[in-house]
């Protein structure tokens, strides 16, 4: 399966990843944990049918020193024990912010009074911008049909 438009070798897709990767290098640097913005990402990525996202951040994850097990869960995360509680509000908060088309309120006041009980201010500000994220670059790989299974953890710097 080829991509239908290579966004790892147009020029000016290069430019706006440049941007979108500056963006993310922020997130990263933030206090929010490393292992909360795993999870977000592969979580978001799985609901959109993003298979190369979902495919590097499983990858990455486990890179990171997240456990195969915790992967295994992310997407029945509500059953699993092997999640915190702030990571489960985060969680939640990924799932209303990435379905925010399919509820007319968008995300509820008690999943984000939830994730402002477990995560401060400038965390809060990492999470729902890499919520936001993590969506633009899932619809931009499902868009094109980006093919999955071949990304190699930190392949992209």
């Amino acid at each position: 399966m080829d991509a239908r438009l290579d966004l790892h070798a147009n020029p000016l897709a290069g430019k706006l990843y440049k941007h979108l990767g500056a963006a993310g290098k922020v997130i990263t640097e933030s206090t929010l944990p490393t292992a909360t913005q795993e999870l977000v990402k592969l979580r978001a990525s799985q609901i959109n049918g993003c298979g190369f996202c979902t495919d590097m951040h499983a990858k990455d994850a486990l890179a990171a020193g997240e456990s195969q097990t915790r992967l295994n869960l992310v997407a029945v995360w509500r059953e699993a024990t092997v999640f915190t509680e702030a990571e489960r509000a985060a969680l939640e908060l990924t799932e209303q912010g990435t379905r925010i088309a399919d509820a007319a309120g968008g995300v509820s006041d008690e999943v984000w009074a939830n994730a402002a009980g477990h995560y401060d201010e400038d965390q809060l500000t990492a999470l729902v911008a890499l919520i936001a994220l993590i969506n633009a670059y899932n619809r931009a790989n499902v868009i094109v049909r980006q093919p999955a299974g071949d990304y190699v953890p930190g392949m992209f710097g």
